[in-house]
């Protein structure tokens, strides 16, 4: 049974990443953000997630709004901070 069900999520995984979906499903969603299930409905019922219910039911979410969302408070890695500041130094001065 697990055997199966791992076979059926690396199979939604794999259309996810070939296929050029635009709309996921909330399993799909799950898969692609690797945020599990559980959480994502926490996410949703908060509001802190963009989603549609279309039907009042069912939750989706548009794949664009969802990489930005997961992108979102990036943070800069030490060297693009040395960068930023010597950038900053050799305009001033």
């Amino acid at each position: 049974m697990d055997q199966i069900k791992l076979e059926e999520k690396l199979d939604r995984i794999e259309n996810l990443l070939l296929g050029s979906k635009k709309v996921l499903t909330l399993e799909e969603a799950c898969d692609y953000s690797g945020i599990s299930r559980s959480y994502l409905y926490k996410l949703t019922a908060a509001g802190i997630i963009p989603h549609s219910k279309p039907n009042g039911k069912m939750i989706f979410f548009d794949i664009d709004l969802l990489n930005e969302w997961l992108l979102k408070n990036s943070r800069k890695s030490k060297s693009e901070i040395k960068k930023q500041a010597l950038d900053h130094v050799f305009k001033k001065g």
